[in-house]
């Protein structure tokens, strides 16, 4: 995994956690789930790189 990859992947959780709790304190559940989602993708990004990681070796 690229320390570049990583800190997108890490970047877009911390970006959807900041979504979410903002839809959670406002009431708009269209920004809590966007955040959910955004979440939800970078988690799977990094999921994705670790296993390539994995193989490679």
């Amino acid at each position: 995994m690229t320390t570049i990859d990583k800190a997108k992947n890490t970047s877009q959780q911390a970006k959807g956690k900041l979504k979410e709790t903002a839809g959670k304190l406002s009431g708009n559940d269209k920004l809590r789930a966007e955040g959910k989602a955004d979440r939800t993708k970078g988690d799977l990004k990094q999921v994705g790189e670790k296993l390539k990681d994995a193989f490679s070796k």
